[in-house]
């Protein structure tokens, strides 16, 4: 199977490159001809010009973008995705997007007699690098099944979650959960500090117990250090959790918390924090804490 990817961003480039290595011959393109000539010489892969060249012979294209916009700028038109795939090709959106547009994409990629999967990734840059991805995926069993050895060479669980739109939606939970979670954890490190607790012993104790989970062991000490100049930045968790205010006044669900949270993010942004790692809603208490004394 010959595999195209289009995006070489922070999760792209390593997905890209584990497809490569895993013996299945991948071409890449991206708008920034540089990074697409570093990504060929580091995984000794192949890089074109142009996104009609780079999917045109592809029985496999994936793709990695920022939003829906930015999805139908690949997809659509002479020179895009869909356009230019072969019949009986398949097309994968690994894009953090709406449930809409992975419906609107799979009925324009049924006009060409391709197959299409809405597939969202969880699991950040240091997952998709070293090939730990947990991949939700919207679409038909058959297309599932013919794209899942493709899907597990950067993944640890890809799971076919309902028809076309279920992956986007089910990312969604994921978002939620994570929001929630990570201002749960700021306020417990934040109140263990007032509290004049050893707050890295206090993790230490509580990470072996109900509370323990991925942003406390991997963001949990970084928190309380005040660093954030890593990780999912801010103004992308923004833009997910827009997608799931918008998906939960659609559906008639209410989110109270992550609205909330969302708030507390912009507030992040207006101080110049667009790009720090979603774990500085800490950021926010430790200045109240700062600004107390």
């Amino acid at each position: 199977m010959k595999i195209s990817f289009v995006g070489l961003g922070v999760m792209g480039y390593p997905m890209a490159g584990h497809c490569q290595q895993r013996n299945y011959p991948t071409t890449v393109y991206n708008r920034t001809i540089e990074k697409s000539k570093n990504w060929a010489k580091q995984y000794s892969g192949d890089y074109k010009e142009t996104i009609a060249e780079t999917v045109r012979e592809a029985d496999v294209v994936m793709f990695c973008v920022g939003n829906d916009d930015d999805i139908r700028s690949v997809c659509y038109g002479d020179d895009g995705i869909i356009g230019n795939m072969k019949a009986g090709g398949i097309l994968v959106d690994h894009t953090t997007a709406s449930a809409d547009i992975a419906r609107e994409l799979a009925a324009r990629c049924a006009e060409r007699k391709v197959g299409f999967l809405d597939a969202p990734v969880s699991g950040g840059q240091s997952g998709a690098e070293n090939g730990q991805l947990t991949v939700m995926v919207g679409g038909e069993q058959p297309v599932f099944d013919l794209a899942l050895p493709v899907l597990n060479c950067f993944a640890k669980a890809v799971t076919l979650m309902g028809d076309h739109g279920a992956g986007q939606t089910t990312k969604m939970v994921n978002q939620i959960c994570i929001a929630g979670l990570i201002q749960g954890l700021a306020e417990a490190l934040n109140f263990s500090e007032r509290s004049g607790l050893d707050t890295e012993k206090v993790l230490e104790v509580i990470s072996k117990g109900a509370s323990q989970s991925w942003q406390m062991e991997n963001r949990g000490k970084t928190m309380v250090e005040g660093k954030y100049d890593y990780g999912f930045a801010v103004e992308w968790m923004r833009k997910d959790l827009g997608l799931c205010l918008t998906e939960g006044n659609r559906i008639g669900a209410r989110l109270p918390v992550t609205a909330l949270v969302d708030q507390f993010y912009q507030q992040i942004m207006l101080r110049g924090g667009a790009r720090w790692d979603t774990s500085s809603l800490m950021q926010l208490l430790q200045q109240d804490n700062a600004a107390s004394k």
